[in-house]
């Protein structure tokens, strides 16, 4: 992929609809003209994993996603054998000649190898967007392993020798900090941080994606959205649930929030009991707050 400059990055995440602000922007930019990988933090739903979706399609190529979890392992994020076609294969072959040595270079051969997201990347014919999502829910073990690969640009498989990459990816990994990574690792990496949106940025994407909106409609949501975000939340909303939200009332035709309907559509914006009993509780307040109160009753 091209470098590009910090003015055609902005153009192609807006071309994307992706409502960027300078440091995202430039953040993006310095990761591809440095060669290294962003590593982006912030709390859920906030358009972490987003990035590199825009980007794969900005960049018109390949978005390949590794998702991390506790217990992953180099076998699951590089290459396994495909054990089932190797069984098969010398079944196939009891009949030949072969000696043993022989049927072992045939089966471990590179048709016999399923390559996993990592793999992939680095042996893509065009470099692609490798996505690293969640980082911080892998062990730190995978984090060393991780760290060697992104510096060598190779991988070892012992049944065929070192493959060396053919392409270098856009890197981008995410974390909710869930747990603190290595220094090691965020020395490696830029670093971004994305919190909740503004009122205006908020506004500005629910726009952008639900075209068809009540413009009345709309900014009471994000004024709504702002405020619920300063109540004590087992889990705080975040764009993706008020995008949810928006696309639901507007498909209802709406053009102004009430007590009754934000009542019944608590569980779009909230995933937690307790969470929606709160906000129940705190309705005329927040309508009150959000300059609305009118059409609380």
């Amino acid at each position: 992929m091209k470098n590009l400059e910090l003015e055609e990055v902005q153009q192609l995440l807006q071309t994307q609809g992706y409502i960027a602000d300078e440091k995202i922007a430039m953040s993006i930019f310095l990761s591809r003209k440095l060669g290294k990988p962003l590593l982006v933090e912030g709390p859920a739903g906030v358009g972490k994993t987003e990035i590199a979706k825009v980007m794969a399609k900005a960049l018109n190529t390949d978005l390949i996603r590794l998702q991390c979890y506790e217990g992953l392992d180099s076998t699951h994020a590089l290459y396994e054998w495909n054990y089932q076609h190797q069984l098969l294969y010398l079944k196939m072959a009891e009949q030949s000649q072969q000696s043993s040595v022989e049927l072992e270079q045939q089966i471990f051969a590179e048709k016999f190898l399923l390559k996993r997201p990592v793999l992939q990347a680095i042996t893509h014919p065009k470099d692609p967007v490798l996505l690293i999502d969640e980082i911080d829910r892998a062990d730190e073990e995978f984090e060393s392993f991780l760290l060697e690969v992104l510096s060598d640009w190779q991988i070892t498989i012992p049944e065929i020798g070192t493959i060396k990459a053919t392409s270098h990816p856009q890197v981008i990994l995410t974390g909710n900090r869930t747990r603190e990574l290595s220094e090691a690792l965020r020395r490696r990496c830029l670093y971004l941080w994305i919190d909740y949106p503004d009122f205006n940025k908020e506004l500005a994407i629910v726009k952008t994606k639900i075209p068809d909106i009540d413009d009345q409609l709309s900014i009471q949501i994000c004024s709504f959205m702002k405020e619920l975000r300063q109540l004590k939340l087992e889990k705080t909303p975040g764009i993706a649930e008020t995008l949810d939200w928006a696309a639901a009332l507007a498909s209802m035709h709406l053009s102004h929030l009430d007590k009754k309907m934000v009542e019944d559509t608590l569980g779009v914006i909230l995933k937690d009991w307790q969470d929606i009993r709160q906000t129940q509780l705190s309705l005329s307040e927040l309508f009150e707050r959000t300059g609305i109160i009118s059409k609380v009753d």
